[in-house]
Order: structure tokens, then sequence, then C-alpha cells
């Protein structure tokens, strides 16, 4: 069993609200735009990652991430991408891939809306966690935290960090 923090679109913020939940987890996984390499490296000192690039990351955050990532993490089979849309409103490229690779569960972000739901067509879960960083037109700043254990996906939950916009400082 391996706990996964799931995340997306943190458009260069990584506050100790999204570090916090990323410290109990084995693994934390970005659905992109990551914004800036200090993203990364935040997240990889605490678990390790496994994420892919979204329209707003630079160069080096390309080299560093890719555009699609397929891995099998407890059994559970995972397709990655940013930009993919959802059951019934894929893209032509994603619809292709997923058809093809046969992921149980397909993952992505851009959209910053909080999606869970199955595609019976297709048999897998489609998960987008919604945004957590500060940066789009998202009101509620949301993540996903679940395990994978025994090719299934299991004791997962949404997670609300509070409003776009409304950053502490100690």
């Amino acid at each position: 069993m391996k706990k996964i923090t799931l995340i997306s679109d943190t458009h260069s913020y990584y506050g100790e609200d999204v570090l916090e939940h990323c410290r109990d987890a084995d693994e934390i996984w970005h659905g992109g735009d990551f914004g800036t390499m200090d993203v990364i490296e935040a997240l990889e000192e605490i678990a390790p990652l496994r994420g892919v690039y979204g329209n707003i990351d630079s160069k080096n955050i390309r080299a560093a991430m890719p555009l699609n990532l397929e891995f099998e993490c407890e059994g559970v089979r995972v397709f990655m991408t940013h930009i993919g849309g959802y059951p019934g409103r894929y893209t032509k490229r994603v619809r292709m891939l997923l058809e093809e690779k046969k992921p149980d569960v397909y993952i992505c972000g851009h959209s910053h809306i909080l999606k869970v739901m199955p595609d019976k067509k297709l048999d897998l879960l489609h998960i987008n966690p919604g945004a957590c960083g500060h940066i789009g037109f998202h009101k509620f700043r949301t993540i996903v935290k679940f395990e994978a254990d025994n090719g299934k996906l299991v004791n997962m939950n949404a997670v609300e960090l509070g409003l776009r916009g409304a950053i502490t400082r100690d």
C-alpha cells in the first residue's frame, strides 16, 4: 500500500498548507503547471515525485518532466498528462492514448476543476485534483489524497485548502 497526495496547477505556489498534506505521502503526484523549478525541488525533498509538465511550464521544467507519464503503482496502471479532458470530452490525442494504453486511472490537471469520475466506456477512473495554487479562476484550492493498494485506489478524499487568493504570511 502507498499513500498518494495528488496535486496540480500549483502555478509556483507550494505553501505550508500544500506541503503539510504532502508530508504523510509515500509519493506525490503532480498533474502539471508547476510554475517554477522551486516547486519540484520542494516536493522532491518530501517524497518521490511523479509529474508532467503543463502549458505554463518553462523549458527547464519541460526538460525535467514529461508531457505524458505512464506507470504502475501497487498494481494500478496510471496515465497522466496535463491537458486531456474528461470522460465524454477527451481531446483526440488523449482519447487515442487511453484506448491504446488502457490505464486503470487517468489523471490530468489544467481545468482547475476537481473531478473524480468513472469512464465506463474505457473502464477507467478519471481524476483531476483541481488547483492548489492561487492563480486561476477557481474559487477553492483543492487536492486529492488516496491509497494505492493491491490494484485499487482506496480511502480517496478531496481536500479543500481554502479560498484562492487568501495567502497568509507568518
